[in-house]
């Protein structure tokens, strides 16, 4: 049986984990990354931790026909490349990935943008891997997507493809109807209310505690406690950030009507408070035709990149498809 190791290189954090032909993890081991340090040294660190893997693997009788990375930023698939990044790493954009862990390993390498990892992981091994079409959409630190149609991921011609958190949402304004800013530079996107830092914002916004320090602590004065409604300010932080990744959802369906839409990232699994708004605002936006769809919570959790960029190598014709996939 053939194997390969999965890389989720994201802001934070590092994983790794060995994956067999199947889809199935075998094991896995988790770094901090070196985010304010630089490409050479996250890739020097990286590389480590995955000859860390391909050692074990060894001591198991198992080989390792090569590395797929899914990584924070835009991807060139193609070449391996990072071609834009935000500073959550620093100096990462214009970082060479796929060859700079190959010579580093001795592994062939391949590397994408993480959330079609996600995505890729889901469609083989998780929630929509009956389908042959889905929408994945991550809602967490931000807002991020991937269409996988027949096993490929569209990339996009210049890899922007799956940028789902910067389509204009009539919910990302203050109270004063200006647009608020979006982490890319514009306003009015959807990561600007959708998010786990935007529904935070927002519940500060609406005169929320600035003791509350994030999101976490927003859906917890939300949900409440021994019987209690919930702080209403909260509630309504998180009934509008909802709102807004529901109506997005439900748009990108009328245009794209994937066979199911996934859900994953922390709000998807922040309880029913979150989901159920955030369902009934995508069954609102829905076109007649597609009120059935299935609207499907992400399954393997922290394995789905993993297990999606492993996928990179045990199955290359991934990154080359026909013509207009891409």
């Amino acid at each position: 049986m053939r194997h390969a190791i999965g890389v989720d290189l994201g802001g934070t954090k590092t994983a790794a984990g060995l994956v067999t032909e199947h889809g199935d993890l075998v094991f896995s081991a988790t770094i901090p990354t070196l985010s304010r340090e630089g490409g050479e040294a996250i890739l020097n660190a990286t590389a480590e931790l995955v000859l860390r893997l391909r050692r074990r693997a060894a001591s198991a009788g198992l080989g390792v026909a090569g590395t797929g990375v899914g990584s924070a930023g835009v991807i060139d698939a193609a070449r391996g490349t990072v071609v834009s990044a935000t500073e959550a790493i620093r100096g990462w954009a214009g970082t060479e990935v796929a060859g700079g862990l190959a010579r580093r390993t001795g592994l062939r390498t391949a590397v994408i943008n993480d959330v079609h990892a996600h995505a890729l992981g889901e469609a083989w091994r998780g929630a929509a891997a009956p389908t042959s079409s889905s929408l994945l959409i991550a809602f967490g630190t931000g807002v991020g997507g991937s269409f996988v149609v027949n096993g490929r991921p569209l990339l996009g011609h210049r890899w922007v493809g799956g940028h789902v958190g910067h389509l204009a949402s009539p919910f990302a304004h203050d109270a004063d109807g200006s647009p608020l800013p979006c982490v890319c530079g514009a306003a009015g996107h959807v990561e600007a209310i959708a998010s786990g830092p935007a529904l935070h914002a927002e519940y500060l916004r609406r005169g929320g505690d600035p003791a509350v320090a994030d999101a976490r602590g927003v859906f917890a004065l939300a949900q409440g406690a021994g019987g209690s409604a919930g702080d209403p300010t909260a509630r309504a932080a998180v009934s509008v950030a909802a709102r807004a990744a529901g109506q997005a959802a439900g748009g990108l369906a009328n245009a794209l009507d994937p066979e199911a839409i996934v859900i994953s990232g922390g709000l998807a699994d922040a309880g029913p408070l979150w989901w159920d708004a955030m369902e009934a605002a995508f069954r609102a936006e829905l076109m007649p035709p597609l009120a059935s769809m299935p609207l499907l919570r992400a399954s393997l959790g922290g394995a789905a990149a993993l297990i999606g960029a492993a996928r990179l190598v045990l199955t290359p014709e991934i990154l080359t498809p026909a013509k207009g996939l891409l």
